[in-house]
Order: C-alpha cells, then structure tokens, then sequence
C-alpha cells in the first residue's frame, strides 16, 4: 500500500529538518554576511550563494540528533597572484582572529567551518568569480587548485527535476534514500552523488505522470529505475555534473568493491520497497515500510494498533531486544533486515563488558574508529567497512583510530580497545569477552571475523602523564552472518 499520509507524517516528525532548527541555521547567516563584508579580507565579495542540500531543500534531520550542516559561498573578485589556498586560509585567519568567531573556526581543504555548540555547523567556502573568464566559478582546493563549478545552475536543474513529480515528491523521496542512508548504515554516497543519480531518472515528459504521482511511487519509479541502471555499469560508471560536462562525480562512489556493495545495497532496498508497496493491509504494509525504513515509520499508527490488539511483530521484536537472548544469534537476522539503527541503547552495555578501569575527564573531542577488511594479519591493504555491514566469517578486521578530524591520537596519550563478543558460539569458547586489549597491529587492532553474532570495538583515549581517560569512540558493531 501507498499509505501516502503515514509518509507525510514520517517526513516531517522524522527526516524533515525541523523548522526551530531551519530557523536558527538562518538567523545565523546574516551575521556572517556582514561580518566577512567588513572584515579586512583582501578579496572583494560580490555575494553569497546557498550551495547543497541547504539550497536544494533537501536537508535532513541528523539520525543521531547531532549537528547538521549547511554550505554557503562567497563569491569573490579575483586577487592578482592568489593562490586557491590563499583564499581560504585568508578567510580562515579572518575568522579565527575574530572575538566572536575565534573559538567556532576551523579550516579546511575547502572551506572554513564556524561550529555552533551542539547544535549546527556553516561551512563558507571561496568562489572565485571571473579569473579564467568572464562569468566562470571556481572553488578553491587548498592542495588541488582551482576547480570550476556550477553551484546555481545545479541548483536550478535539482529544482526542475522536482517540478516534473507531484506533490514535490522528487524533493521528498530524495530526503528519505539520504535518511534510509544514514539509519542503515550500509553503503556510503555523498549528497550531491545520490541526488544526482536519482535526478537522472526523471525527465521533462513525465510531468504529471504516474510514475510521479506521490511520494511512495516515486520513492519506487526512481529506485526502480536507479537500480536497472547500476546492473547496467558491473564497475564504477561516469556521473557527470549536468551543468558542468566536465566534472565527473564518480570518485565520490569511493572504491570499486565500495560502488559493488552501493549496487548490491540498492538492489535489496528496491525489491523491499516494491514489496511494501504492494503489500496489501495497512499493517501488513506498516511492517513491509517499516523494514524499509525502521521502526519510526508509522511508529503512531502501530501504538494505536497495538492498542487495539491489531499488531504483533514491531511488539515481538521490542520484547526480543529487551531480552538476554538479544545478544544471541537471531539478531543478526533483524539487524539484517531492519539495520543496526534498530538496537536499543542498552544492546551496546551487555553484562559480561567491561568497565574502564580509569578515571575520566572531559579533555579531548570524541574518536573516531575506522576498519577495513582485509585477507590475514599480514595484509597491508584492504577494504573500508561501514558499521553494521554484514560481513562473512572470513579473514578480519583492522581498526585504526583519530580523532575526530582525522588527525592521529597525540603522542601525549595512549590507547586500548574494548573489544565485546556476542552471539552463542562467541560466548560459549570465549565466556562473554568483553575486556581491554593493547593495539596489536601498527597502532591499530587486529581482529579475526570468526563467530557469527553483533561485536563491538571501542577505542579509549588514555593521558600518559596521569592515566586520565580523556577520550572515548562511539562502539562500531561488526554484524557476522
């Protein structure tokens, strides 16, 4: 079924951006306006521009309630013998000598970023207008150069996608495949990628349409059509920028076995949501959503049935995740179907984990934990793996950590993991491991993929000089079939 009013009440109480939020971004903005005009910043500005999914309209709320982003550019004059890294290191320096922006600037490749505590972040980038010719647009790559871009004009063609569907379903069906992205967790695709290759399938002769006639049958027609065409392309394809032939936006699929596991991934989500809808009975059709989407979906509408006695499987699932058996090794099958979004706060604190043994202090920004697959202990390269990705119990995982920004852990400090078994074999041969161990591979930690089950890897942050914890990562589950 359709169900087109549970998808607008899903939109806005979930993927929607909300308007308090919207609000606040915006009444930043003149502020910074004014302030970069009458600053001392050598390059004239002729104006700004909204850029991504700020200008598109096609923000979402974060999945983690954490800050969200929007992009704004500068357009500036040229500055005879500027470098592209001159513009923004300039504009960086601008900001972070500044009393009111000193503390929220950082600076990046591309831009610099003035964070608002906890809640939002505005990235201002360079964009130099009219030095290779008159009318042209460059960003400015702090290591790359300058690059040509189209920012407006793309802006134009995501909106006149939008205009060919009903019920501005291009927009919403966009915010919802970024919303399924972030929840799930198991491919990766930049903004602007997804949106262009979603933009692709719709064209001006199917205005009116139904194909497009709401959100659900566009969410299906553009999948549908998405997925046909990545069978299409066995290897990474050209993504060209439609308002610039020259840009190709192919990188942005990462790797190759990357783009084959965004083909595979929308392959399985497509057959789920043609399944949904045309599942019969509203809940029935409420579940088949639902293992799209999560369980917010319709999450009202299935507190109403329950009530009534109308509804069994979201309270089945509810009462197994709140159970001991939740660590054994039937969670694996709903973490495969719904994703690792679906498990509860306390999935990730079992009774046999252990407690850090050190005493804490708020000192350094979180941590950040990245992993690989790789063949052995004793392979050197390997293949990145996004949390909850469904791995086979073949070779392992090396995890490495950083701090947030991607910067090393500073030699002032050491590290350990924590790594935890679940599942019944992991727990029956290792009983319930869950305790501290020493980087065992080139800083980072080797571990084998080997029972089936949902694990977890933390890193801790310790200070040499007084063994104060001062830095912990968020756990990254590791889902073995």
């Amino acid at each position: 079924m359709k169900l087109i009013n549970l998808f607008d009440e899903f939109l806005k109480e979930t993927v929607n951006l909300n308007k308090t939020r919207i609000d606040l971004l915006e009444s930043s903005i003149p502020a910074l306006k004014t302030f970069v005009r009458e600053s001392n910043w050598k390059s004239k500005v002729r104006t700004f521009e909204e850029q991504g999914s700020w200008a598109h309209e096609t923000i979402i709320r974060p999945v983690d309630n954490g800050e969200f982003d929007a992009d704004l550019l500068v357009m500036v004059d040229p500055v005879e013998g500027w470098t592209a890294a001159e513009y923004v290191e300039s504009l960086g320096s601008i900001f972070s000598e500044s009393k009111t922006y000193g503390d929220k600037t950082k600076t990046w490749d591309y831009c610099v970023t003035i964070t608002y505590a906890g809640d939002r972040k505005i990235d201002l980038a360079p964009c130099v207008v009219g030095r290779r010719w008159g009318g042209s647009l460059e960003v400015c790559n702090r290591k790359g150069g300058f690059e040509l871009t189209a920012p407006v004009e793309y802006t134009e063609w995501m909106k006149e996608r939008n205009a060919y569907s009903g019920s501005n379903s291009f927009r919403k069906v966009t915010r919802l495949v970024k919303y399924l992205r972030d929840i799930k967790e198991t491919f990766t695709c930049p903004s602007v990628l997804l949106t262009t290759l979603l933009g692709n399938h719709i064209q001006w002769f199917e205005k009116g349409t139904e194909e497009f006639a709401d959100v659900p049958t566009t969410l299906k027609t553009l999948m549908g059509r998405l997925d046909d065409w990545l069978r299409l392309h066995p290897t990474k394809p050209q993504v060209t920028n439609p308002k610039l032939p020259s840009e190709d936006f192919s990188s942005l699929f990462g790797t190759e076995e990357q783009y084959a596991n965004f083909r595979n991934v929308i392959a399985r989500y497509r057959k789920w949501i043609d399944d949904a809808h045309a599942t019969e009975g509203r809940q029935e059709s409420i579940k088949a959503w639902q293992k799209v989407f999560g369980l917010e979906f319709a999450k009202g509408d299935v507190v109403k049935a329950a009530a009534d006695g109308l509804t069994e499987g979201t309270s089945l699932i509810g009462r197994f995740l709140d159970s001991t058996a939740a660590h054994l090794n039937g969670i694996v099958d709903l973490v495969k179907d719904y994703g690792i979004s679906i498990l509860p706060t306390s999935f990730a604190r079992p009774a046999h984990m252990q407690h850090p043994r050190w005493r804490s202090i708020s000192l350094l920004a979180n941590i950040a934990v990245a992993a690989e697959w790789r063949s052995g202990s004793h392979a050197t390269m390997g293949t990145p793996v996004a949390p909850g990705q469904v791995l086979k119990p073949d070779g392992g995982l090396y995890f490495r950590a950083s701090l947030n920004d991607g910067k090393p852990i500073p030699p002032e400090y050491y590290l350990e993991w924590r790594i935890t078994n679940t599942g019944a074999v992991a727990m029956s041969l290792r009983k319930g491991r869950g305790g501290f161990e020493i980087p065992n591979k080139s800083g980072g930690r080797w571990e084998e993929l080997e029972y089936r089950g949902i694990h977890m890897a933390e890193a801790f942050v310790v200070r040499r000089s007084d063994d104060l914890l001062v830095g912990v990562s968020k756990p990254f589950y590791v889902v073995i079939e």
